[in-house]
């Protein structure tokens, strides 16, 4: 439980991270739908996805090598810590 809480703190510690992790919660996007969707520029959303990428939060659902239509989408992980940050009202 308690590396679920690190993960928890590390995806509340950045409005990014959470708007990337809450898109993603509601289906697979690329990074510039989310950058739209949300208003955020696609430099933050691409950091906050690499960043989520590497606690293996969200997963490029497409071949590495492709760099136009990079779609991603959470994993598991990434829908439980996703649970208990909205169970915990951890966020707006």
């Amino acid at each position: 439980m308690s590396d679920e809480w690190n993960d928890i703190g590390f995806v509340i510690s950045s409005n990014y991270r959470v708007t990337v992790l809450r898109r993603l919660d509601e289906g697979p996007a690329t990074p510039s739908q989310i950058a739209g969707e949300w208003d955020v520029a696609i430099t933050h959303v691409s950091r906050a996805l690499n960043e989520l990428r590497d606690r293996d939060l969200v997963e490029l659902l497409v071949p590495e090598n492709r760099r136009k239509g990079r779609v991603y989408g959470i994993t598991e992980k990434g829908e439980r810590i996703w649970e208990q940050i909205e169970a915990q009202n951890l966020v707006e």
